[in-house]
Order: C-alpha cells, then sequence, then structure tokens
C-alpha cells in the first residue's frame, strides 16, 4: 500500500500489531489512528496526550476531548463513529482503507455517515514483512531474553536430582513442567521480557507440538523447550526452542535429534532471495522421509513430521512470510523467520530445534546464539 493511500484504524496499540507499527507506542486502550494525505493523525484522551507528544511525534495530534465538545452541541452521546465523521468532514475525506480485522459494527456506522470503507486484503503495512535494521536489532533484543530464560530452565535441569522412579526433584521437591516454566518466565522478565505459554513438554507431551506441558518431568526423556517471549519496551518477540535430555538419551532419541540438525542446517542452505518458502519446506519433508521417518496419521495420532519449517517474527509471534506446505509466500531480503524442523513419534518423544534468521542478499543470518546440546 501506498503512503499516500488514506487509512483508518480504531484499536489499542498493546495487541494491535498494525497500530503499535503506525504510532510506536503501547496504548492499552482502543483509540483512532488515520493516514491522511500521507500524514499520520492520531486522536487520544488527556491520558494519553503528554505520551504521544513525546514518543509519536511523527503523528499529528488531536485531543479525544475537543472533539467530543465539539460533538456535544450536536449529538447527545457522540461516540468513535461520530468523531471520524467529525474529523473526516472537515478535511472532505470520504473513502479510506482499513485493515482486514477493522470492528464490522463500526465499519457499518461510519457508512451511515456517507463514509466508505474499504478492506485493504494485503494489509494497511504490508512494509512490515520487511524489517529495517533497526526492528532486526529489536528482534535480536528480544531473542536474547528468550535465551536468558531457556539458559535459567537448563540450567535447573542440569541441578535437577534423578530420582529412584525416574523423577527429577530440584531443591528437594518434584521437578515439573510448571515449575520450570515458572524458572524461565521469570528469568524473562527480570531480563524484560513478557513470557506467555512456554513450553516445557517432556516425554509424549511432547509430541503434541502446542502443547504447553505438565505434571512431573523425568529423566533420559526428551524435553522440549519452546520459549517466545515479547520485550516490554519495544513488543517485538523472539522465538527459540531446544529440546534436551536430563540425564542419558536413548539411541532412538540421539537419532532423531542429528536428523533434526541436519534438517535445520538444509533448511538454512535453502533460505535464499526469490526462493519459494514452499520449496524450503518441501526438502527438509523429503529429508525426513528419506531418513525413514515418515509422516502420517497412526492410532488417531499425528506422527512425524506436521508443521510447518518456519514463519516470519516480528510485532506478532506469527506473521508473513509462513515457511510451510501451503504457504506461496516467496523469499526475500529484510524477512525475519524461524526455521523449527520437528519430529514427533509416541513412544520416544518428540524432537524439535529452533533458531531466527534474517534474509539477506547472500542467503540466511542466524540471530541465535544459544548453543545445541542434547543432553544436560
Amino acid at each position: 500500500m501506498s503512503d499516500s493511500e488514506n487509512v483508518l484504524m480504531v484499536a489499542d496499540s498493546e495487541r494491535d500489531a498494525n497500530m503499535l507499527y503506525a504510532v510506536g507506542m503501547f496504548v492499552p486502550d482502543p483509540f483512532i489512528y488515520f493516514r491522511f494525505e500521507g500524514k499520520c493523525h492520531i486522536v487520544v484522551s488527556d491520558l494519553e496526550f503528554g505520551r504521544a507528544r513525546r514518543y509519536a511525534r511523527h503523528c499529528r495530534l488531536i485531543s479525544y476531548t475537543q472533539c467530543i465538545e465539539k460533538l456535544r452541541r450536536k449529538v447527545k452521546r457522540p461516540g468513535t463513529a461520530a468523531i471520524i465523521s467529525l474529523l473526516f468532514h472537515e478535511r472532505r475525506l470520504r473513502k479510506v482503507f482499513v485493515p482486514p480485522n477493522f470492528p464490522y459494527g463500526l465499519a457499518r456506522e461510519l457508512r451511515n455517515y456517507n463514509i466508505k470503507v474499504r478492506v485493504k486484503k494485503g494489509g494497511v503495512f504490508p512494509q512490515r514483512e520487511f524489517k529495517r535494521a533497526d526492528e532486526v536489532k529489536k528482534i535480536s533484543g528480544a531473542l536474547i531474553m528468550a535465551e536468558v530464560g531457556l539458559a535459567e530452565g537448563i540450567q535447573a535441569l542440569k541441578s535437577a536430582k534423578i530420582g529412584r522412579d525416574g523423577k527429577l526433584t530440584y531443591h528437594g521437591v518434584p521437578l515439573t513442567s510448571e515449575k520450570l516454566r515458572s524458572i524461565i518466565d521469570i528469568a524473562i522478565i527480570q531480563a524484560g521480557g513478557l513470557a506467555s505459554h512456554t513450553i516445557v513438554a517432556g516425554g509424549s507431551q511432547g509430541c503434541d507440538p502446542h502443547e504447553s506441558g505438565h505434571g512431573p518431568l523425568r529423566a533420559n526423556e526428551p524435553i522440549i523447550l519452546d520459549v517466545f517471549p515479547r520485550s516490554q519496551k519495544t513488543g517485538y518477540f523472539g522465538d527459540i526452542t531446544r529440546t534436551v535430555v536430563r540425564g542419558r538419551a536413548s539411541d532412538a532419541v540421539r537419532r532423531l535429534y542429528e536428523t533434526v540438525g541436519r534438517a535445520q542446517d538444509l533448511a538454512f542452505g535453502k533460505l535464499r532471495p526469490e526462493t519459494r518458502a514452499i520449496d524450503v519446506h518441501t526438502a527438509v519433508q523429503k529429508y525426513f522421509d528419506g531418513q525413514g521417518y515418515k509422516t502420517g496419521k497412526k492410532n488417531n495420532r499425528m506422527h512425524g513430521f506436521f508443521h510447518g519449517t518456519g514463519h516470519g517474527v516480528g510485532l506478532e509471534i506469527h506473521e508473513a512470510p509462513r515457511i510451510g506446505l501451503l504457504s506461496q509466500d516467496v523469499l526475500a531480503p529484510g524477512q525475519v523467520v524461524t526455521v523449527e524442523p520437528g519430529l514427533y513419534y509416541p513412544g520416544v518423544g518428540g524432537v524439535r530445534l529452533e533458531d531466527v534468521a534474517v534474509l539477506t542478499p547472500q542467503g540466511a543470518r542466524n540471530l541465535t546464539k544459544f548453543e545445541k546440546t542434547l543432553e544436560v
């Protein structure tokens, strides 16, 4: 979308990535943003006006209170649609693009004010897919927070005692997924991040890639640690996964781990500009098949490699491009993506390894520094 096209958004910037991208500051309540003739305008309350003056200097500030005072002469209970109508009427603006998640009820109200609302299918900020140098640094900062949390978690596993029943204990009490997750999350908070739904999944639980994990952790079986915090300062995400075994890994798990590691290396080698994302994923799938690790349903449960090879990461944990079987994306410089092949076989366990890379004209540069070690 061209910067000259007129855009309207109504959302909070705590949860809406487009709004945070546009304004550059966190606001917990929905507010009005519009771009008119290439210039950003935001309507904020008196509560946020001072902060907006400091952090959103590229935007023209409009007082919500003053808009309400103008409207009360004509409307008893002026709402968001009335404010937008007032501002658009002053600028003789009657047609505007909105993001796909724009509130439907508000769109209907705006039509009653003769304002034409048109959804921009490709998104109002398609450039978000291609990260500037400062954005790559912010993602790297969030990734460091993830690595800090992961390091604390692995250290706790190293310190854990192995009981006669194979269960792990930490400081004299059972080490559970919940306990280890809290250790990881607290370290991330102390580093300036926010963690949500951190995955600590041991044994067969790790065969469900989005299972967060619960209950006692055991020695000698794979534990998937998937950590994806958001920086409290910038709003950007980091994402990392490691699979570890406290104790001794079985030969089956060791071979699984080595195969996933080679598949990740293969994927990194395929990450080049103008490459179709689906081709990267297909290459990983074919490699697994060639190593004897087939994918399919058995006993009503999926086995093998049944998720994407990676995804974009930025102001959202999952964003374009997608590296998977159904992807139509083409890789290009500036994209920041995860590379996270995995294999999952109930009875053996799951293994997933995930790093984050930025695409350059020459190929992929790994932003992740954390080591890969199976046994701890």
